[in-house]
Order: C-alpha cells, then sequence, then structure tokens
C-alpha cells in the first residue's frame, strides 16, 4: 500500500507494553501531519486526544460529547470520566 489517504486503526494500542503504545502514536501523529486522515477508535483516551484534530466521546452507541482533541483533554467531564480526574 502507498500514500493511503484514510488509516482505521481499533485499539491499536491494546495490550501493548507503554514504550510500544509511545512509538504507535507518534506514528500516528507522524501520519496525520503528512496528510492521512487517521480514524481511530481508542480506549487510551489521554493519548488519542493528544493527536486528534476531531474527537468524539461515545457512551452505549450514542455521541455524547464532541470537539477538538484539545478541548476532550481539559474538559472537566471527560477528565473526571475518562482520564482519572
Amino acid at each position: 500500500m502507498s500514500k493511503p489517504k484514510l488509516l482505521l486503526l481499533d485499539e491499536p494500542s491494546l495490550g501493548l507494553a507503554p514504550i510500544i503504545i509511545q512509538q504507535i502514536f507518534e506514528i500516528v501523529e507522524q501520519l496525520r501531519r503528512d496528510g492521512v486522515t487517521v480514524f481511530l477508535v481508542e480506549q487510551n483516551a489521554n493519548q488519542a486526544l493528544k493527536v486528534a484534530d476531531r474527537a468524539y466521546v461515545l457512551e452505549n452507541g450514542r455521541v455524547v460529547m464532541q470537539g477538538t482533541g484539545e478541548e476532550l483533554l481539559v474538559d472537566p467531564k471527560v477528565r473526571d470520566a475518562y482520564l482519572g480526574g
């Protein structure tokens, strides 16, 4: 595959060592900077929001919050529920 426009990632950090998780998100960030759209499903909300241009919080299959990664990263509701306060 060469120069994809879209990359779908489902839980790419699941079960991996912290150093590998860091490397994965560095690669995701580089892909984003290179213009690749990355559709990321990830329970590691802290890492995912740091690299997200746009983010959605789902509960029971419904979107309950949305915004930029930065907006959600500092939102008190998101911090309390998903980022450990």
